[in-house]
């Protein structure tokens, strides 16, 4: 090999004065090259760059795939619970009628205290907030359907639903989570046990009746603070208020509230149960996934909402 000529040399062939760098390089199979002014030259290596950083427009992207691949299996959860709801509704006696029971006392039974107080410290402030603004102008009777028509058709089944979502909701995607990272869901689909029979359905028809009942006891107390309160803030007695009440008030309006919550009710099981079923393998995915449970549920149940009061408007009721 000509010292005028570049060439690369292997491990073999490097002459006895290769310095102790270039010798480490050719036992690692590194290139080393002797350069025309008489001298070993390399280069180290190469250092890998840094992956560029994620611009709006990837993070958009990124998001979007994700929210919909989400949605997809969404989809998929319900098909597969209306599937198994569609057979037992043909077959009752495959229905854990104990467990049924069990979820309607946790869910329902349970939860008529902290709903119960809420609503009526709701009836309150609406009857305050009112009353402050009707005595003005000699209207103070009309407080009664100012804090009839907030309970029953708003107030009631939102606050219900709200409260359940965070309450059962959590519960749900918590039970579920703990056992797929226990793998108790993968040994019921071994011994050939549905899980969304045997875990999601009790909770889907406990919840579908209790919320509703829930709500009526909303109307209840609520409409119970707006009478304490026009009581003490416009001497509106008692009796006076019931039997305006009864005469103005429609019964569309209770059963438009219960309606709603009795959607509620299906949207807050199936968020729960279905982020549940997303858990992988920690505890912290347990935790993750039933704040995402939450979250989500009273989202949704704000957009259904929102979106009963669209439609009501424009069916005129």
């Amino acid at each position: 090999m000509s010292p005028a000529d570049p060439a690369t040399v292997t491990p073999s062939a490097a002459p006895p004065a290769v310095p102790s760098a270039a010798t480490a390089r050719l036992t690692q199979g590194l290139p080393v090259t002797w350069a025309a002014d008489g001298g070993w030259t390399w280069q180290g290596p190469r250092a890998t760059p840094p992956p560029p950083p994620d611009g709006l427009l990837r993070l958009t992207g990124k998001f979007t795939v994700t929210a919909g691949q989400q949605v997809l299996d969404l989809l998929a959860f319900v098909g597969g619970v209306a599937t198994v709801a569609a057979g037992t509704l043909r077959h009752p006696g495959r229905m854990r009628w104990r467990a049924v029971l069990r979820e309607f006392e946790i869910g329902g039974f349970d939860a008529l205290a902290i709903i119960g107080l809420t609503s009526f410290l709701i009836g309150v402030v609406v009857a305050y907030q009112g009353a402050d603004q009707l005595k003005h102008y000699g209207a103070n009777v009309f407080v009664v359907e100012l804090v009839g028509y907030a309970m029953l058709r708003e107030f009631a089944p939102l606050i219900g639903a709200i409260i359940i979502a965070g309450r059962s909701g959590s519960a749900y995607a918590a039970q579920i989570g703990t056992m797929v990272v226990n793998e108790e869901i993968d040994a019921m689909r071994t011994i050939a046990i549905n899980p969304q029979e045997r875990l999601v359905l009790p909770k889907v028809f406990a919840l579908a009746v209790a919320l509703p009942l829930l709500t009526v006891f909303a109307d209840i107390t609520g409409v119970f603070g707006g009478m304490v309160m026009a009581r003490t803030q416009l001497d509106i007695g008692f009796t006076e208020f019931a039997d305006r009440f009864g005469t103005v008030m429609q019964g569309s309006a209770l059963l438009l509230g219960v309606g709603k919550s009795l959607v509620f009710a299906c949207i807050i099981t199936g968020i729960g149960c279905f982020q549940g079923f997303r858990t992988a393998g920690s505890a912290d995915s347990v935790g993750r996934q039933t704040t995402l449970a939450v979250v989500q549920a009273i989202f949704l149940v704000i957009v259904a909402d929102a979106l009963f009061s669209v439609v009501f408007n424009l069916l005129d009721l």
